[in-house]
Order: structure tokens, then sequence, then C-alpha cells
């Protein structure tokens, strides 16, 4: 089922404590356009239909990755991409999102979405693996 939009920018605004639905919305865009960089093939097609429009559309067409970013880097680049944002406040966002995006999800899909990924990003997506 498709998370409405409404829904899922409530989910991230609570989870990273934003004052505006702008703040939230804005820390999604940046997000999900690295995350689709580094997920491929049939999975980001698959989160892709679980999330509303505007943000699958984020996910499908990503800023470009030569490879998948280790989970400090991945928080790095959310902090470049976000203006006034510091390694710190990019990690709230980054796990403010992907659990949104978890959320979304659902466990069989997210397993799927973990395997493309580094390790680490379990964390990431509050999601903790026994390894």
């Amino acid at each position: 089922m498709v998370m409405r939009h409404e829904t899922f920018l409530d989910h991230v605004k609570e989870r990273g404590e934003y004052d505006t639905v702008g703040e939230a919305e804005r820390a999604a865009r940046v997000v999900l356009a690295l995350l689709g960089a580094h997920l491929v093939g049939e999975v980001r097609a698959r989160l892709a239909a679980r999330l509303p429009d505007e943000f699958a559309l984020i996910l499908l067409n990503p800023l470009q990755s030569a490879e998948p970013l280790p989970t400090e880097r991945f928080v790095r680049a959310t902090a470049a991409w976000i203006e006034g944002a510091t390694e710190q406040t990019a990690t709230w966002d980054v796990s403010a999102v992907l659990s949104t995006v978890a959320d979304a999800a659902g466990d069989d899909l997210m397993e799927q979405i973990l395997l493309q990924l580094p390790a680490g990003y379990d964390l990431l997506f509050g999601r903790h693996q026994p390894t």
C-alpha cells in the first residue's frame, strides 16, 4: 500500500522533530535522492511503488553515485546537500527519513533493500540486523 504524501511527511516531521513540514520535505528529498543512487532494479521500483508519487520520482531519478557510500559518507553527503546541516543534524535527517521509508517498505522489501547497501544501513533505517 502506498503511504500518502501528508502521512509520509508527518512521520518524517515527527521523527526529525522539525518545526515545519517544509524542513521535513527538504530532508526527505535529499535523502531519497541519495538512497535512489544506491538501489537498483526491481528493489528500487518496488520501493518507489510504496512511496507518495513525488518521492517515488525522486527515488527513481537519483543523484549519481559511482559506488555505494558507507553510512558515514552517506550522512556526510546528506549534510553537504542540506543548507546549514552538520554531520550530527544530517544523521538525524537520514534516520527520520529512512525509518519512515522502512515503515512504507515493510519487512520483506526492507530485507532486499539492505542486501543492496553496505553494512550499517540497518541502523539508519531503524532496523537492527543481528550479524
